[in-house]
């Protein structure tokens, strides 16, 4: 029912069994991908497989049964009725006093029925809400969904400009007491299904006591075509910005970081020989194979990427690759987990790592989407449109 942001491989328009509506319902179904014929052939270091010195092993993950059990059970709880029942984009950000501020992008908020279904969207004459955005906090072990507009009609946190615009939530941070959340617009130029491109990055920076609505939002540098922020790191001097310019397939890290801790700071961009430019049409492709969300990690001296393996057709795998530097180059594959909802009409993506919530420095709590092809299974079974959780160990 809702979009595929991370359309990984060309798919042929006759699999789809998807219905267009209006965006404010839902988002666009996943995209055609161009023929490689017509994507840019700028060269990409590759993916070497030897390991970084510094790379750790990964020694195993498994499902992290307490977090996806806290989703689970509050998405069935019917208590409220303007709250979240499933979402995707899952980014996270530890708040001043300990709490977990959950980041959504596409959105479902309303009841669930007994049997484990949701009723159709309030667009096709149903109660469910759809919002392109949302938060959720997280404090001691129990969850409250943040949205603006009233309990009878919400509304985004991130408000669209217009019916025709939309924003997705990228990575966040925590600048002296304010969140600064990334996000993508894109815009409908059209009415079919597929009428839909990125538009532009931008940063709105909320208070911790008012949530529900930004405080501003400041345009985030957009005319590489690069989608930031992937991924956020704060590390030494610098926060890293992670990027992907994503061609449907293939798809290509880009980094550039701001010194201090906010992302309003002056952007340099990693360059091909690998130094630094504050020029962005100066920013280079680091590597292929990434997802539209990922992660970048310091675990001991590495830095762990954890990514859905784009380089496979609508991959179930989650892989990890190291460097010694948060630059890269991040080499050395490593195989994480394979995703068993995979099947049929069910794919999973965009997994990536959420640092603050085991920061013990020998594990990652790592987590993914799932979707379906077909726009009933949102309905039919809440269950598939929620994050899962794994707990990933390495060595």
């Amino acid at each position: 029912m809702t979009r595929f942001r991370s359309a990984l491989i060309p798919l042929a328009v006759g699999l789809l069994s998807l219905t267009a509506v209006p965006q404010q319902a839902m988002a666009a179904p996943p995209k055609p991908v161009p023929s490689m014929s017509a994507q840019a052939t700028a060269p990409v270091p590759s993916r070497a497989t030897k390991p970084a010195a510094c790379a750790p092993t990964v020694k195993s993950a498994s499902v992290d049964a307490k977090l996806t059990s806290l989703f689970t059970n509050y998405g069935n709880d019917n208590s409220r009725l303007d709250d979240w029942t499933g979402a995707d984009g899952t980014y996270s950000v530890r708040l001043p006093g300990g709490r977990e501020l959950w980041v959504f992008s596409d959105t479902f908020l309303g009841q669930v029925n007994p049997d484990g279904s949701r009723p159709p969207v309030v667009e096709e004459g149903g109660t469910t809400v759809f919002l392109n955005n949302s938060f959720a906090v997280e404090s001691n072990g129990r969850l409250s969904t943040i949205h603006d507009g009233t309990a009878a009609k919400p509304t985004a946190v991130m408000p669209p400009r217009d019916q025709s615009h939309w924003y997705w939530a990228g990575d966040a941070t925590v600048v002296g007491g304010i969140v600064e959340v990334t996000y993508q617009e894109y815009e409908r130029f059209g009415t079919g299904p597929w009428d839909w491109r990125w538009h532009r990055n931008v940063v709105a920076r909320f208070a911790q006591g008012r949530l529900n609505k930004p405080l501003s939002v400041h345009d985030l540098p957009s005319a590489a075509g690069v989608s930031w922020a992937s991924a956020i790191l704060k590390d030494g001097p610098y926060t890293y910005v992670y990027g992907v310019e994503d061609l449907g397939s293939p798809k290509y890290m880009h980094l550039a970081r701001v010194r201090g801790q906010s992302l309003l700071g002056r952007w340099e961009y990693l360059k091909a020989d690998g130094t630094w430019s504050q020029n962005e049409a100066d920013s280079a492709r680091v590597m292929d194979g990434v997802a539209n969300e990922y992660s970048v990690t310091r675990i001991g001296n590495a830095y762990v990427l954890i990514t859905h393996d784009t380089t496979e057709v609508l991959s179930p795998h989650i892989v990890a690759y190291s460097s010694c530097s948060p630059a890269g180059p991040f080499t050395g594959k490593q195989a994480v987990y394979t995703t068993p909802e995979t099947s049929g009409n069910i794919f999973t993506y965009n997994a990536h790592a959420h640092p603050a919530v085991r920061g013990d420095g020998k594990g990652l709590v790592v987590s993914y989407n799932v979707n379906s092809f077909v726009n009933t299974d949102h309905y039919r079974d809440v269950s598939i449109y929620r994050p899962r959780f794994i707990d990933v160990s390495f060595g």
